[in-house]
């Protein structure tokens, strides 16, 4: 059992938990993954690192009650432990002195942007990160960003902080006003990160993307998270999280991601209706 040892509502239905998992954290690197399962019935959520304390032997998770299994998550509390910790799975980013690296956070993708950018800006890069949510009420963890990069730029898609615009229009704007950047880092929901890419296919920019795709095992046997990349198959779990975004082909996730979603929808109506998925659901 893995002791939550630390809960933190960030924003709506947005919770941060430090987890007691010192094997974990020992080894954890930015950019890689866990899977966490809730009890014997639970299924197996990935969760990108967001942070991690080899001291401590904690390691930082951050999720959005999304669907049946996140909301079972997200009613946990501090002091309460889950079934399975498993990790660090994937394969870490590639930090390097590049220059100028741009970090694009859309929502949730902010807590998982935020080791790379700290791991960019120690090896000596000039890091400008962006990140972007709905609402004013959905951001979090700005000072952090801040500390972890040279530049830091907020928008909201209401205007409700900062200023309005997608992350996409920031994005554009500062490539025009200071030139290209050698790299280019997206993470989010995958529409923004596809918006990402298109922008930055535009002047040649080389950009990579995190992908969380629907996982069984994650340790590369079932085959549930593969991905075209290139014209050739990928598996997120083994060959990623990170993927040249120029060659990942966003059609196909997009679809992929959409797969179970009858079935979600099902498992959070028996949940609502008290069934308990036994007896007739009408809902």
């Amino acid at each position: 059992m893995y002791k939550i040892v630390s809960k933190k509502t960030l924003a709506p239905a947005i919770h941060e938990y430090e987890i007691l998992a010192p094997r974990v954290a020992k080894k954890a690197q930015a950019g890689q993954f866990i899977i966490v399962r809730i009890d014997e019935q639970g299924e197996r959520i990935p969760l990108t690192i967001a942070d991690f304390n080899r001291e401590a032997g904690t390691i930082t998770i951050v999720f959005a009650e999304a669907g049946y299994s996140t909301k079972k998550l997200g009613r946990l509390n501090e002091g309460d432990s889950v079934l399975d910790f498993v990790g660090p799975l994937g394969v870490p980013s590639h930090v390097d002195k590049f220059g100028t690296v741009v970090m694009v956070a859309g929502g949730v993708g902010v807590a998982p942007v935020f080791p790379i950018a700290r791991e960019m800006k120690d090896a000596g890069n000039q890091v400008v990160s962006i990140m972007g949510a709905r609402n004013k009420e959905l951001i979090f963890w700005e000072e952090k960003m801040k500390a972890a990069s040279s530049e830091l730029l907020v928008t909201t898609d209401d205007g409700s902080y900062v200023r309005k615009g997608f992350v996409t229009d920031v994005l554009r704007e500062y490539i025009e006003a200071q030139g290209k950047p050698a790299l280019v880092m997206a993470i989010g929901p995958l529409p923004m990160m596809r918006a990402v890419v298109n922008v930055t296919k535009e002047y040649e920019i080389k950009t990579m993307v995190s992908l969380n795709s629907i996982m069984v095992d994650g340790t590369g046997m079932c085959g549930a998270c593969r991905v075209t990349v290139g014209g050739e198959t990928r598996f997120v779990c083994v060959d990623g999280p990170e993927f040249d975004g120029h060659q990942v082909d966003f059609e196909e996730q997009l679809m992929r991601s959409r797969k179970y979603k009858s079935e979600e929808q099902h498992a959070l109506t028996k949940e609502s209706c008290g069934c308990g998925g036994g007896g007739k659901c009408h809902g």
